[in-house]
């Protein structure tokens, strides 16, 4: 398990578990970061990230990323 700012691109990666407060948790959840979701970095842009999750492609800060174990 690791963080998803580590994840190689352009490969699926399963999400494993959402950290944080309860109020990040409910937002990365509400925009589709859920554990069991398939997901895949599109690109990284310095610490930020582009992901797409179920279709959407979503920028993430590094912050976030980090938050999300795949």
């Amino acid at each position: 398990m690791m963080p998803l700012n580590f994840a190689t691109a352009d490969e699926d990666h399963i999400i494993k578990k959402v950290g944080g407060s309860a109020e990040v948790k409910s937002h990365l959840e509400d925009i589709g970061f859920v554990p069991g979701s398939v997901i895949r970095v599109v690109n990284s842009v310095g610490d930020n990230l582009i992901v797409d999750v179920k279709g959407s492609k979503i920028a993430l800060s590094g912050e976030l990323a980090r938050k999300i174990m795949v």
